[in-house]
């Protein structure tokens, strides 16, 4: 008699893009998965035994290895999964890669996501008080800095890093989506970025994120408008 192996599972909050990078790395990477929502703010003993930080995304693959930390997740797929790779070959253009991961991870983040999706759905979520209007608009504000960023990488290679499609897109987009599924991505004013994000929702790959849904917190109906 036959034992089915462990399924790869990913234990995930919808709405972080640290968990969100990590979905797209496996669709792109084609690897079958399972998904759990993990309230990190619970600190389930579970999620404290396989991540003593109580945060997600949290990757066991299906050999058992338990992996935490997005960006210690999706480096690990790259080096184990290397049939679609999503860094590029060349040392220089994986250092770029890289470092606009970074920007996208913390700059992105702290200036445009922390204020905005923490503020307006994690707080509510989490019962922690009402949202911070000043936070909040200083995520408005900041937001359109990163999306001419955007523009400027764009309008001189193909994709953010550089001629191939790569981490960095997927990190970015990552961050979009979250901040987007409020409605408070301005992309009437930032028509470049938005040709950009238009390629990112086309991707077959981006389809689980689109179809996310909040009960009694929908998104708005441009989000899954692959025309916007």
């Amino acid at each position: 008699m036959g034992y089915a192996s462990p399924m790869r599972t990913l234990y995930h909050f919808w709405i972080l893009p640290a968990c969100r990078k990590v979905r797209l790395v496996l669709n792109e990477k084609e690897l079958n998965y399972d998904l759990v929502i993990e309230k990190p703010w619970e600190s389930r003993d579970e999620l404290l035994i396989m991540n003593p930080a109580s945060e997600v995304p949290v990757l066991k693959d299906e050999n058992g290895t338990v992996v935490a930390e997005s960006q210690a997740i999706v480096e690990y797929l790259e080096e184990v999964y290397q049939d679609i790779p999503l860094l590029p070959k060349d040392p220089v253009e994986r250092a770029e890669t890289r470092r606009l991961v970074a920007w996208f991870d913390r700059k992105f983040q702290t200036e445009v996501t922390d204020n905005l999706v923490e503020e307006k759905i994690l707080k509510r979520l989490m019962r922690t008080g009402t949202p911070n209007t000043a936070a909040i608009r200083a995520g408005h504000h900041n937001i359109h800095y990163h999306l001419d960023y955007i523009a400027y990488l764009t309008e001189r290679r193909s994709w953010l890093a550089g001629e191939e499609f790569s981490l960095a897109d997927i990190a970015a987009a990552a961050q979009i989506s979250s901040v987007d599924y409020l409605g408070d991505v301005p992309w009437d004013q930032h028509p470049a970025a938005k040709v950009w994000y238009s390629r990112i929702k086309s991707r077959p790959t981006y389809r689980s994120l689109l179809a996310d849904n909040l009960p009694g917190m929908p998104a708005p109906k441009h989000y899954a408008d692959l025309d916007f």
